[in-house]
């Protein structure tokens, strides 16, 4: 969480990665968030955007691994219903569009991808673990 002073101060600096305007809130990815999550960890940033992905991987080089994190609209809907959310129809929009962006980019390859209806949480951890395993990026769990 920052303020609009720190943002106009990331941008100064040159240190805007990314950013994105959804749900009336802009998120942004910067370099200096970028570099303290290096330094005490795996990395993971959630985008909902190729164009993120993409500026991600070109302002920030690293050995990045992709992974579309995927269920249906229907599923969309109701976890947003169950939850209680005012702004389904906001997240539907945005189901929407990032459906179009991921079908107008056929060749965008995903490390893994994972259907959250069908995988719970914790799966999906291990499907990631091990495909970072994989890489060598991280150490095997002991």
């Amino acid at each position: 969480m920052g303020t609009a002073e720190q943002l106009a101060d990331l941008e100064k600096a040159g240190d805007v990665v990314y950013q994105n305007s959804r749900y009336g809130n802009t998120y942004v990815i910067d370099r200096p968030g970028l570099n303290d999550t290096f330094d005490s960890g795996v990395p993971i940033v959630h985008l909902g955007q190729i164009e993120g992905i993409d500026a991600l991987v070109a302002g920030y080089p690293a050995d990045w691994s992709s992974v579309l994190l995927w269920c249906s609209r229907r599923t969309t809907e109701a976890r947003s219903a169950g939850r209680g959310d005012s702004d389904t129809a906001a997240r539907l929009a945005a189901w929407d569009a990032t459906q179009a962006d991921v079908d107008a980019h056929p060749a965008q390859a995903w490390d893994l991808s994972v259907d959250t209806a069908a995988v719970e949480p914790v799966e999906a951890a291990q499907l990631i673990h091990a495909l970072l395993s994989r890489r060598g990026e991280v150490d095997r769990p002991q």
